[in-house]
């Protein structure tokens, strides 16, 4: 990780270049949740590919930009798509971004995703309030020397996701009548579904739902002492003895369908955080 400080510094100074605030919130919009940045006031927005070290995003429903500006009266910095272990990035390369956030001042981290349900009790456009998490990607980020200018070298995960902003997320949810669930999230590598026997044992070992991102980019913001909120949105049911093939196509229309109320509660926790 010693690299990473000259990195850091030299993407932090290009976006200030365009951008010259220092943001209170970083928000993560995963799979065809990026309407959230239309709401944005002032938006300035920059290409991944312009910012240095910053990878570029391929994967479908990920347009691959920042967008920096206020929202809620809050000053936010927003990755319009992400990037995941799947497209052959580093864990260093796929939480860049959130040390960026980190490094221009913001102190909260809002991570967004699309996954699939495996609870029964959840249906496909529900929400999830992520409480806790199960990796299995077979990859850390935090791998290597630290750099204790950026964390601690055994940053504690007893809460990764912070409670009063779980307890929040669920709150607002109720206030707005929609279902919201509170469970664990295990990410896995992908870029394939995964198998019905894979399925049980994921729901075995303690998952309600499954994705293939989120995972690295809270390890690094609670290595960097920020405080998490994580929001996934069922996109597709996996249980493995009704299991229908489930396609892109299906999982972004129904993320995109779902994504107000995903986008009620981003504002919600901004708007918190402006008192």
């Amino acid at each position: 990780m010693l690299h990473l400080a000259a990195q850091i510094d030299e993407a932090v100074t290009h976006v200030r270049g365009h951008w010259d605030h220092s943001p209170r919130v970083g928000i993560i919009l995963g799979s065809g949740l990026g309407g959230l940045s239309e709401e944005i006031a002032d938006a300035v927005t920059i290409p991944y590919e312009a910012i240095p070290h910053f990878p570029r995003s391929t994967s479908a429903g990920h347009s691959g930009q920042l967008v920096c500006g206020r929202l809620e009266g809050v000053e936010v910095l927003a990755m319009e798509g992400r990037f995941h272990a799947y497209e052959g990035y580093t864990h260093q390369q796929l939480t860049f971004p959130v040390r960026i956030m980190k490094a221009m001042g913001a102190e909260l981290l809002i991570v967004s995703n699309a996954c699939g349900g495996m609870n029964p009790h959840y249906r496909a456009g529900d929400i999830m309030v992520i409480d806790d998490h199960i990796n299995l990607l077979g990859d850390n980020p935090l791998i290597g020397i630290n750099d204790d200018a950026l964390g601690p070298r055994f940053p504690d995960m007893s809460a990764p996701y912070t409670p009063e902003l779980i307890d929040q997320a669920l709150a607002i949810a109720r206030r707005e009548d929609f279902v919201a669930h509170r469970g664990v999230y295990v990410a896995v590598t992908g870029p394939n579904l995964e198998t019905r026997a894979e399925y049980r044992f994921l729901r075995t070992i303690g998952a309600d739902v499954v994705g293939m991102s989120t995972v690295p980019e809270v390890i690094v913001a609670v290595h960097a002492g920020m405080r998490v909120l994580g929001l996934s949105i069922v996109t597709d049911m996996c249980l493995p003895d009704a299991l229908e093939a489930a396609t892109v196509e299906h999982i972004l229309a129904t993320a995109a369908a779902a994504e107000p109320k995903l986008r009620a509660i981003v504002r919600g926790t901004v708007a918190a955080e402006a008192r």
